[in-house]
């Protein structure tokens, strides 16, 4: 006897929403009309990630995800264990760093080389300038990326006290026009703020979001997720009509570059790419050949360094390490 195959539910008859939110299997879809629902995949493993569009069929007081529609883009990072998905149809990824604790530069270029993987457009935001010395030290290890297009900004947000809202004082004022500048950045964008833990990402969502912490509490209660909100992803609108959005991510001390060859590694960073054309040989690794127009960039001792040594240093430890994955 011939067993019947699962309903199959027309796409016309499927609702339209929004991943906003999600933990573990379950997700939280907002609808055009700004309902929000939790839904959950159909099957054993969830393939949606904030910021997907998706079709999905009511189910109670519930919903079941029955498709996730094509993606424009997908941030992710993947080590040798597991792939960690940020989220999806970005138009923008903002790297938060922190004057201080000091940011590593690796795990700088690697967030770049992931957003340029993706054709998502990046830029670097330079947090506490209000802690004047160490902002210095930092702005200044920020120099190089500049001339290879990328935008550099800085910003001070400082926390709130929590009895009556004001700014808790850690020393300087910031410029006036800082915080205005990434706020232009941002406008009209779906933007994913990236950066390692103590960044600052909280203070900045919570200062343009001024209910972040009722949204996650209310999202954390409806997802089951207790006290591992702080896990998961979440996308908040900062205007009512919905047309730009900040993605609050986990921070992060690793950053997996798994997914890209070694050979793609030079088209991925500006300042190498743009001296990769120069080359003897069309396969060339930079790293030993002849004729190299990287190696003959950076052993040019006349006129600004085009290549920084650091940056020379992380395209060969990265393509090492990226070697190594392959066999």
């Amino acid at each position: 006897m011939t067993r019947p195959g699962p309903t199959l539910v027309e796409p016309s008859q499927l609702n339209h929403g929004l991943v906003i939110a999600g933990h573990g299997r379950h997700v939280w879809v907002e609808t055009p009309d700004g309902r929000k629902v939790i839904c959950h995949p159909r099957g054993k493993k969830s393939q949606t990630v904030v910021g997907d569009r998706v079709l999905w069929q009511s189910t109670q007081d519930e919903g079941t995800i029955e498709k996730v529609l094509p993606r424009k883009n997908l941030l992710y990072r993947q080590d040798e264990i597991r792939t960690k998905s940020f989220a999806s149809n970005l138009d923008q990824v903002v790297i938060l760093l922190g004057a201080e604790p000091e940011f590593s530069e690796s795990q700088l270029a690697r967030a770049l080389i992931a957003a340029e993987a993706e054709k998502i457009r990046p830029i670097i935001v330079l947090n506490k300038r209000d802690l004047a010395p160490l902002f210095e030290r930092a702005w200044l290890r920020l120099a190089p990326y500049r001339p290879m297009g990328y935008t550099v900004l800085a910003t001070a947000f400082k926390p709130r006290n929590p009895e009556d809202g004001s700014e808790t004082d850690t020393g300087s004022k910031p410029e006036p026009t800082d915080n205005a500048q990434l706020a232009s950045a941002l406008e009209g964008k779906i933007n994913l703020i990236l950066g390692p833990s103590g960044a600052g990402k909280s203070t900045l969502i919570n200062r343009w979001i001024p209910d972040a912490q009722v949204l996650t509490q209310e999202i954390s209660s409806a997802l089951n997720s207790g006290k591992h909100t702080t896990t998961s992803t979440t996308l908040y609108w900062m205007d009512a009509g919905k047309t730009t959005a900040l993605i609050d991510s986990p921070g992060f001390q690793e950053f997996g570059l798994n997914h890209i060859g070694p050979m793609q590694l030079a088209q991925l960073m500006p300042d190498i790419a743009a001296h990769a054309t120069d080359c003897k040989f069309y396969n060339c690794s930079h790293l030993h050949e002849p004729g190299c127009g990287v190696i003959s960039t950076m052993q040019a001792t006349t006129g600004p360094a085009e290549i920084s040594a650091s940056r020379y240093k992380i395209y060969s430890d990265l393509f090492a390490e990226l070697s190594q994955t392959r066999y």
